[in-house]
Order: structure tokens, then sequence, then C-alpha cells
């Protein structure tokens, strides 16, 4: 076991992330406060990558608060129980940006550095650009 999803589970998990991603998108439809805003919020989560620049704990901590279907989806439940359009608005655009990641293969973070995910590890190894001689 390596902590990693692989093979058909990790195929499943990203299939699971695109289903989000389209009931999110068919949901803002019907209740979203218009293309723009969505576009214009859809990477807000991704604002958290800069706590890596304090170090990869402190990044995955914040990347992982930021891209958890839980914060996102209590946005949402909060909007929809206190009837604020906001909140919705958020989570939904929220919960799209979460599913849009995992469809693509960016998982939960490691504190052992970004690439390492619960999907697998993400990117090219840096040292396997680097010729190699004896």
């Amino acid at each position: 076991m390596t902590g990693t999803a692989s093979g058909g589970v990790r195929t499943v998990l990203r299939l699971e992330g695109l289903c989000v991603l389209l009931g999110s998108l068919i949901a803002y439809s019907e209740f979203g406060a218009g293309w723009g805003v969505f576009a214009l919020f859809f990477l807000a989560p991704d604002l958290s990558l800069l706590a890596y620049l304090a170090d990869p704990r402190a990044g995955a901590l914040m990347y992982n608060t930021a891209h958890s279907y839980a914060g996102a989806t209590l946005m949402l439940a909060s909007g929809i129980f206190f009837s604020a359009h906001l909140a919705i608005t958020a989570g939904m655009i929220w919960i799209a940006h979460i599913g849009f990641d995992r469809a693509l293969g960016y998982g939960l973070k490691y504190s052992s550095g970004f690439r390492f995910t619960h999907l697998g590890v993400i990117g090219r190894d840096p040292d396997s650009s680097q010729i190699k001689t004896k």
C-alpha cells in the first residue's frame, strides 16, 4: 500500500470528480449568478497554493482545506438553509472547482510535497529531466 489510489480505483475517483463538476455546472446554470461570476471565481481555491511559499506542510494544509468537499458542501448547505444566494453561488463554484481538479487527477496533498496526492504522484520527477552519467 502506498497511500495513494492507483489503477481502476484512481480512474473511478477521477470519473467521480468529473460527475461532480458536471452536476455543479448543471446546478449553476439553474441557480447561479451568471457565467461571468463563475469564471471570475472558479480558480479562487487555488490561491491556497500560495501557502506552499511558506513550506510544504503549510501548503498541504491550506490546499486541502480549500480543496475538501466538506467546506464547499457546508457553504452550499448554509446558503440553502439561510436562503443566502451568495453562499449558494460560492458553494456551487467551489464544488465545481474541486470536481474539476479531481477529474484532472489533482488530489488532496500530502505534506511531503505538492506532487504527492491521494490520487497519486502528479507531474514529472524533477530528476528525470536530467541526463544521468556514470
